[in-house]
């Protein structure tokens, strides 16, 4: 892939690296080309003897972080033009930040490598990028989307936020305090946040999709994965806005439901639940944009 610029964050607590479950995809994940020098100039594996390193991992991986990211930059700034967003994308998924983010979860380290290559190929922006991005394709296939984007979501807000915040700054607007808008907010102003939206508190942040984001905290401390099952009702008079169901799952059972005229609406009511169920008092635990 060719080199991006991205964004470097000391400070930030990550959440924890889910697991991949199948040794054969973990072990594949951490292969490096440069074990078996294979060629680079074929056009198409043997289908009996495909290469056994992480490339296609990477490649897979690249693409469901782009659509994972992508969609929680609609959902957090709703109003931004493609433009601006792609910019504030490509920042938030550029090569320093996937390496940073490989080194906090030590990936590096884990890379099965060439050893006379090993030392110079740890230290690479380049190669600790693609070692994340082989992660991310190894844990949708082990895991599936939903799983994987619980985990980025969290992992990636705060690089959002940041890049949000540069990329305002490239054009010449002034820095915004308010925090993101949901996405179910009719209209934005010229800053992309919802107009007469007085400056963020925790009590306003539970309003706007905190929710779900501090219930994927909890339910990712616990190591625990949450399965969304969705389903619409359409009664008479709903046939072009059906009411959204959706159910959070956990080994089977159903731990808290909730209705929304989107998804993403239903899965935060959802999510209100559940902390409701664990007793969270959410108005004291959501922080400040």
């Amino acid at each position: 892939m060719p080199a991006k610029q991205g964004l470097e964050l000391p400070g930030v607590k990550i959440p924890p690296l889910p697991e991949i479950s199948d040794p054969a995809i973990r072990e594949q994940v951490f292969t490096h080309r440069s074990v078996n020098a294979l060629p680079t100039h074929i056009f198409e594996d043997d289908p009996g003897n495909p290469a056994p390193d992480n490339e296609r991992l990477e490649h897979l991986g690249d693409a469901v972080l782009q659509l994972a990211v992508t969609q929680l930059l609609q959902e957090y700034y709703p109003c931004l033009r493609v433009g601006p967003a792609t910019k504030i994308r490509s920042l938030a998924v550029g090569n320093s930040t996937l390496a940073d983010i490989a080194v906090k979860y030590n990936l590096h380290q884990q890379l099965n490598l060439h050893r006379a290559q090993a030392i110079t190929l740890k230290s690479s922006t380049h190669i600790r990028a693609d070692v994340f991005e082989a992660y991310v394709g190894g844990l949708f296939l082990d895991k599936g989307l939903d799983s994987v984007k619980e985990w980025l979501y969290i992992l990636f807000e705060p690089y959002i936020r940041e890049a949000y915040r540069v990329v305002r700054r490239q054009h010449g607007l002034p820095p915004v305090e308010s925090s993101p808008v949901h996405p179910t907010s009719p209209s934005c102003d010229q800053n992309g946040h919802a107009p007469n939206t007085p400056p963020s508190t925790p009590s306003s942040w539970s309003a706007t999709g905190g929710h779900l984001s501090l219930f994927n905290q909890f339910m990712q401390q616990q190591r625990k994965t949450i399965e969304w099952i969705y389903s619409s009702d359409r009664g008479p008079g709903t046939k072009t806005t059906p009411i959204w169901r959706v159910q959070a799952m956990l080994n089977g059972l159903c731990i808290a439901e909730g209705r929304g005229s989107t998804k993403k609406a239903a899965q935060n009511e959802a999510a209100k639940a559940g902390l409701d169920g664990l007793d969270v008092k959410v108005n004291e635990r959501l922080p400040r944009a």
